[in-house]
C-alpha cells in the first residue's frame, strides 16, 4: 500500500513538540471552562430544582397557590401526586403537584 502514499506524506513531517507551554495553556482553559460551566449552568439549575422540590413537598391544605397556567386557588386536599384547589365557592380543580408554580401569601385571593 505504500505505493499509494506520496513521499511527502510518508516522511511524517517535523516531530511534534513534547509538552511545554502550549499544554499548560490548554489545561488552564479547560479548567476555566469547567468553572464557568459550574457557576453559570449547573449550580443555578440545582438550586432551582431544590427550591421546587421544597415548594411541592411543603404544600398543605389551606395554602393559596398559583399554577403554571395562571390559575389561582386555595388547596383543599393534598395527595401524593395531585392537589385539589378551590378556585371559587363551587368550583374545585384536581391538578398535578408539578403544575404548581408558586405559593401566595395568606389572604391574597380575597384581595383579588
Amino acid at each position: 500500500m505504500s505505493f499509494l502514499i506520496s513521499d511527502a506524506f510518508a516522511d511524517g513531517g517535523a516531530p511534534a513538540a513534547a509538552g511545554g507551554f502550549g499544554d499548560s495553556i490548554q489545561i488552564v482553559f479547560l479548567v476555566g471552562f469547567l468553572v464557568i460551566f459550574y457557576l453559570m449552568i449547573w449550580r443555578p439549575q440545582a438550586k432551582r430544582a431544590k427550591e421546587t422540590k421544597n415548594l411541592l413537598g411543603g404544600l398543605q391544605k389551606g395554602d393559596e397557590v398559583v399554577t403554571s397556567g395562571g390559575i389561582a386557588g386555595k388547596i383543599n386536599k393534598v395527595s401524593d401526586d395531585f392537589v385539589v384547589i378551590e378556585v371559587s365557592d363551587t368550583v374545585e380543580l384536581k391538578i398535578q403537584k408539578g403544575a404548581i408554580a408558586a405559593t401566595l401569601p395568606k389572604g391574597t385571593l380575597k384581595a383579588i
